[in-house]
């Protein structure tokens, strides 16, 4: 009985620190996104049983307290793009995610995970950005559209994060499709300008990672592109 009872506790232990892989998100990520983050959404639609299993496993297992930061904000970052995808591939062919649901499908409660049910508005702006306080989400997390910071191609975890959203922060910033810095004045994506306090000292944060610098007062923000980031 004594054995019995430890043996009920470690598995008990086991399950309650269990981390979701990540691993089937990856190789879909591998197989239908380019490095330059290019989406192959019928392809994703062909492989809907495995989008919809990995959905599955995370809707399973959420992230608690025995979690590290890492995993949960890797967790939460797979699962809003994950279901962004799902979003797009349950009704392609479609120009723009703003055609969904009168132009809100952030707003729609549809992602159950858990006991609880989520929008993706919900799972951004109600739990990431606040929990974690990170500004370089915003390079992480993607709305399917031409203008947000590319889909990665590999799926998030606590061992790579770090890495990757300084990559990422890099990358988007010096990008010209995304952002124009010359020594005349920056034009910014529309994220900085909407996403301003999360960002403090917007040009500080834009230096840390530009190879040209930004002056303060020479600051003014792109059009957004909400066409599909497909191929």
């Amino acid at each position: 009985m004594k054995f019995s009872a430890i043996a009920l506790f470690l598995s008990m232990f086991t399950f309650a620190t269990a981390q979701v892989s990540h691993a089937d998100w990856d190789a879909l990520l591998q197989k239908h996104v380019t490095t330059s983050g290019k989406v192959n959404y019928d392809g994703f639609k062909q492989d809907a049983a495995s989008l919809n299993a990995y959905l599955g496993k995370l809707s399973k297992n959420h992230p608690n307290s025995n979690w590290t930061r890492n995993q949960r904000l890797a967790y939460w970052i797979n699962a809003y793009n994950a279901y962004t995808v799902k979003l797009i591939v349950d009704n392609y062919p479609v120009s723009s995610i703003t055609k969904l649901h009168n132009g809100k499908p952030w707003e729609v409660k549809w992602i159950k995970i858990g006991s609880k049910t989520y929008s993706l508005n919900n799972i951004e702006h109600d739990i990431i950005r606040p929990t974690f306080e990170e500004p370089r989400i915003h390079f992480a997390v993607n709305c399917a559209a031409k203008s947000c910071p590319p889909l990665l191609n590999h799926a998030w975890t606590a061992k790579n994060l770090e890495s990757n959203l300084e990559r990422q922060s890099r990358t988007f910033i010096n990008n010209t499709r995304y952002n124009q810095i010359s020594d005349r004045g920056a034009k910014l994506s529309k994220i900085f300008e909407w996403y301003a306090a999360d960002f403090g000292n917007l040009a500080a944060f834009v230096n840390k990672y530009a190879s040209t610098k930004v002056k303060a007062g020479n600051i003014s923000y792109l059009e957004y592109d909400w066409a599909l980031n497909s191929k």
